[in-house]
């Protein structure tokens, strides 16, 4: 199943750039140096690495 693996990527990816801003290493955006932000990445990112695990489990074997 691709489909889980791809949503996992984009999350993975949206919730570093969250995590970037959160801590302020990626500044020009209203999100940039609050730590809240920063939390919210880090749920992201886990929930996206769940999905890429769950992706690579399952996928079709044959």
């Amino acid at each position: 199943m691709w489909v889980p693996r791809i949503i996992g990527v984009v999350l993975v990816v949206l919730g570093g750039v969250w995590i970037a801003q959160g801590v302020g290493a990626l500044h020009g955006s209203m999100m940039s140096g609050h730590p809240g932000y920063a939390a919210l990445g880090a749920v992201t990112v886990l929930a996206g690495l769940v999905l890429l695990v769950l992706g690579w489990i399952r996928r079709p074997r044959g």
